[in-house]
């Protein structure tokens, strides 16, 4: 199974938080693929950087990447765009359009928290990937 975390499931998991289970599972997995946009990274590591400091924070992106996460950092024309009409279609924050634009890439399934943001989209016809709730 290929995913794609969004930085709130990484969170989740790196807290310890409900739904961090279900995204360590997914890691784990032996035929799974679980990528990561770099904005969503730089969400991670900038939420580390704030709570516990430099180095935590560069120990962390490490750790991640040396668990498997495989860091995408695309920015094409077509890539970018596509995060752009999704950020037009409702109240979703950018770094989440990152995330579904490289889960619509890879045909992957989108891990994160965030009912609050895809919610509301997922109702509208045409969302372009599938979604999992992590809790």
């Amino acid at each position: 199974m290929r995913y794609v975390l969004d930085a709130c499931a990484i969170i989740s998991l790196i807290k310890n938080e409900d739904g961090g289970l279900l995204v360590r599972q997914a890691l784990e997995a032996e035929n799974n693929v679980c990528f990561v946009h770099a904005v969503n990274l730089c969400e991670v590591y900038y939420d580390c950087l704030r709570c516990y400091g430099r180095d935590p924070a560069e120990k962390l992106i490490v750790t991640l990447l040396q668990a498997g996460l495989m860091l995408r950092s695309d920015m094409d024309m077509e890539f970018w765009k596509s995060a752009g009409k999704l950020k037009s279609r409702g109240r979703i924050s950018l770094a989440d359009c990152f995330a579904v634009s490289l889960a619509e890439r890879e045909d992957a399934v989108l891990l994160t928290s965030d009912r609050h943001e895809f919610g509301p989209l997922l109702a509208i016809p045409g969302f372009p990937v599938q979604v999992l709730f992590i809790r």
